[in-house]
């Protein structure tokens, strides 16, 4: 089993000066689910080489046993420090795509052709994505075979409005991952503020905030396993 775990290259937070990325605790998580399973896992980028860390995901209180052990793990550092390039990746390479969180992707991700034709090409040919947090959010320019929106008519979360509203950056953030995949035609629903909450329908599985980061990988390897990838 090969996986790719997809990291945001985007480091500011509007226009607020403050310093923003990916969620270290969805990484993390997802990346020791991913080993324990006897996955080859690849890490890529948009700008490739090391992505930015949101500072606040490694503050003492978000930390896990995830998170120390990932900083603690040479060969795992290694890999973050040396992204490839998402546009130098193919669907065809891998047999799941698992997308990270952290505000970061709401500026570039979302926005990425690379990353909606990855995303298309991989469910089309039949693999699963997994996207946690406000990774969802990626899926917002992606689209079926006839054009509508991907998310349309699939049950479907990912950051709730609550939730940003409780980090207080419901004006900062480009958009909400929750308006979003509404607006889009998905099926959204959500559980209690970070509570884990994943939702599976057919090869795409959404994750509703960090605690999720970890149930959505085991979903994910769920699907590949089951697929006798």
């Amino acid at each position: 089993m090969k996986v790719l775990i997809v990291l945001t290259s985007h480091d500011e937070l509007g226009d607020t000066g403050l310093k923003t990325g990916f969620w270290l605790e969805e990484l993390a998580a997802p990346y020791y689910r991913f080993k324990e399973a006897g996955a080859q896992i690849v890490l890529a980028s948009p700008k490739g080489g090391q992505p930015p860390l949101d500072p606040k995901s490694n503050e003492p209180g978000f930390q896990t046993d995830d998170t120390r052990r990932f900083e603690a793990d040479a060969e795992a550092t290694k890999a973050l420090a040396n992204t490839v390039r998402l546009d130098a990746v193919s669907a065809g390479d891998f047999d799941a795509v698992f997308y990270s969180g952290g505000h970061g992707p709401l500026w570039d991700l979302a926005e990425d052709t690379d990353s909606a034709r990855l995303i298309e090409s991989t469910l089309r040919s039949g693999k699963p994505v997994g996207l946690v947090c406000h990774a969802p959010g990626v899926l917002r320019h992606t689209v079926n075979e006839d054009g509508t929106p991907l998310v349309r008519g699939k049950n479907v979360t990912g950051f709730a409005n609550t939730e940003e509203e409780a980090v207080q950056l419901t004006d900062i953030v480009p958009f909400l991952v929750e308006d979003e995949l509404t607006k889009l035609g998905g099926i959204y629903s959500k559980t209690d503020d970070w509570q884990p909450y994943v939702l599976k329908d057919g090869l795409l599985i959404t994750g509703q905030n960090p605690a999720s980061s970890a149930p959505a990988a085991d979903a994910l390897i769920e699907l590949v396993t089951k697929g006798g990838v």
